[in-house]
């Protein structure tokens, strides 16, 4: 879900746009559907000769955890009070379960912050650090805005025409405040909604919007199919797909009326799973709480700093080399 840059002419990101409509419109490969968020966190392994690692990588993010292992123990604990000082949002002196929870959240999608930094200057055309959704739509629409009549007579008139209220509509769904200007927070919910909690009713209604091709507000069998697979050759279907078809019957649509509600495309692309960033805070809580009052302290993460990160004297041989200075 994630667009692309400015647009010039049509615009790169019209016509990549474009293109994932049309590719929407004729699948010919299986397709991925369900929300995997914090994908770069998976489950605790069993730790390995009494390394930190997971709870490292957890931490700071893989790459970063590879940089503190290429420092001394002494930058590494200065380094770590620097984060614990960002970490404590509200600036009361503590690092609550929440604070460490949204922090580890932010570091695993890192690279969706990456890359919003990549495109903000071509959105942010008056460089005050907001994006209005004025300026979005000029810098992704504008040449057919200002230019209708070249493609009034076009096939890809109905795609913008389309396009156009999805994304004000989506753009308004990540604009917290009701201001019609996005901060970079809200301006990466709206590129990578998928990302972001408050955003799943507008990923589960752009779903069905995509899926369904007859327009009744439902996705039938054929449709959901449809989404993953095209016959183009008029062969038989491969066995994924009579798989799929039996994964519809049997756990998509859950009511058995024969076609998916917006209720059941929630329960199949919005999974209730284990929230590994939530376990990870409570572990690091747990371990590092000397007086036991549920939140930690400054003072008691850097006693206990070599859980949270590495150094040269945590570094258990790994071919470490990359290191990160910004953090």
């Amino acid at each position: 879900m994630a667009r692309a840059g400015l647009g010039l002419g049509l615009g790169l990101a019209l016509a990549l746009a474009l293109a994932l409509a049309l590719s929407r419109a004729k699948p010919t490969v299986r397709k991925e559907r369900v929300l995997r968020p914090d994908s770069e966190l998976g489950a605790r392994p069993a730790e390995d000769n009494g390394s930190f690692q997971y709870d490292h990588e957890a931490f700071l993010g893989r790459e970063d955890a590879r940089g503190f292992d290429q420092l001394s123990p002494e930058e590494s604990r200065a380094r770590l009070g620097k984060i614990v000082d960002r970490i404590d949002s509200d600036g009361d002196g503590f690092v609550t379960t929440e604070e460490l929870k949204v922090w580890i959240k932010r570091v695993q999608k890192r690279y969706i912050y990456d890359n919003v930094a990549k495109v903000w200057k071509d959105y942010d055309r008056d460089t005050d650090g907001k994006i209005s959704w004025e300026e979005y739509k000029q810098a992704t629409y504008g040449y057919y805005l200002g230019n209708p009549a070249e493609l009034q007579d076009s096939a890809d008139h109905h795609t913008f025409k389309k396009m156009l209220p999805r994304d004000e509509r989506r753009f308004k769904a990540a604009d917290l405040d009701g201001d019609l200007t996005a901060t970079r927070e809200e301006f990466t919910a709206f590129l990578h909604p998928e990302e972001f909690e408050h955003m799943k009713e507008i990923v589960v209604l752009e779903t069905l919007e995509d899926i369904d091709k007859n327009g009744d507000g439902f996705v039938d069998q054929d449709e959901y199919i449809a989404d993953m697979f095209s016959h183009e050759d008029g062969g038989p279907e491969p066995d994924w797909v009579l798989s799929e078809r039996e994964q519809f019957n049997d756990f998509r649509d859950l009511n058995k009326d024969g076609k998916l509600d917006k209720e059941e495309i929630r329960h199949w692309i919005v999974p209730q799973d284990y929230d590994h960033a939530q376990a990870e805070a409570r572990h690091l809580v747990y371990e590092s709480d000397k007086n036991k009052d549920e939140k930690l302290t400054k003072e008691e993460i850097l006693e206990n700093w070599s859980m949270f990160v590495g150094s040269q004297a945590t570094n258990y041989g790994e071919d470490l080399t990359k290191s990160h200075d910004e953090l």
